[in-house]
């Protein structure tokens, strides 16, 4: 990961653009190790929905899966699903990083899964 230049000039999006992106609270309720990827993870999410979804994750150089495991993080979950490494991911993390370090984001009050960010 690199360090980030701050933008001479910002970009903006507009309230619309922000609304069409869903951001939701979801569980980790799995964590596997991708045979043959040295970054990535396979999760299995609890968003309150009928089943876990599968989302896959390149950040396994710096979070242990016990760091995952039980907890809850925010989630992009609108995004169109895509193929990494021979499995369907139907999601992505958010995390936040800064030259070699990463950061995952975490609610200070659990709140039921599939809760939306605004």
């Amino acid at each position: 990961m690199n360090q980030e230049e701050p933008q001479a000039t910002p970009t903006y999006a507009s309230i619309e653009d922000f609304q069409k992106i869903e951001l939701r609270l979801g569980t980790v309720l799995s964590v596997d190790v991708v045979e043959g990827a040295d970054k990535l993870y396979l999760l299995k999410v609890d968003f309150g929905e009928a089943t876990p979804r599968q989302i896959l994750s390149g950040i396994r150089e710096f979070v242990s899966p016990e760091a995952l495991l039980h907890k809850q993080f925010p989630f992009v979950t609108n995004l169109p699903p895509r193929m990494l490494r021979g499995h369907e991911s139907e999601g992505m993390i958010l995390a936040a990083s800064y030259a070699e370090q990463l950061a995952l984001l975490n609610p200070t009050t659990p709140l039921p899964n599939g809760t939306r960010l605004r």
